[in-house]
């Protein structure tokens, strides 16, 4: 006798229950690594630029000449938003011995602000209605929805 090879309708179900189920789990864990990921590069280059903010301020005693778009030889360059597209930069409060750098998120990162100061004090905030929940830390950089 000659049996038919082949799948059965209710071992394709289960195979498709099987895939449904793990991209259920997969897709999201995903997306929050890229999220993580993108906070990662926003607060590396804040670090980066505080410092050469300091470094600036080791040359020349003050801060209100250090930070600008277009620089000149001696002025530190904002990161330019080709390399870090999910935010954007700012240096404020420049003074002779204050500065405060800023990353505010833009596109998917809407919502996502992060800053440090001139005594490497550091404080995050996300806006409700991002994929994240609504949180702000006045001490340290939120990395990851379980906070810093």
């Amino acid at each position: 006798m000659k049996r038919d090879s082949g799948f059965t309708l209710i071992e394709l179900m289960i195979v498709i229950a099987v895939i449904g189920i793990l991209m259920a789990i997969a897709i999201p864990n995903y997306s929050e690594y890229v999220t993580r990921s993108r906070i990662t590069r926003a607060t590396a280059a804040l670090s980066d630029m505080r410092v050469r903010m300091e470094q600036f301020f080791q040359d020349n005693r003050v801060y209100p000449t250090a930070c600008t778009a277009a620089p000149a030889a001696t002025e530190i360059a904002l990161p330019p938003a080709a390399d870090n597209p999910d935010f954007a930069f700012t240096c404020a409060n420049l003074a002779a011995n204050t500065f405060t750098l800023t990353a505010t998120g833009q596109g998917k990162m809407a919502g996502f602000v992060y800053t440090v100061n001139q005594s490497n004090v550091k404080a995050s905030s996300i806006a409700a209605g991002s994929a994240w929940p609504a949180a702000t830390q006045n001490n340290c950089w939120i990395t990851s929805k379980s906070g810093c």
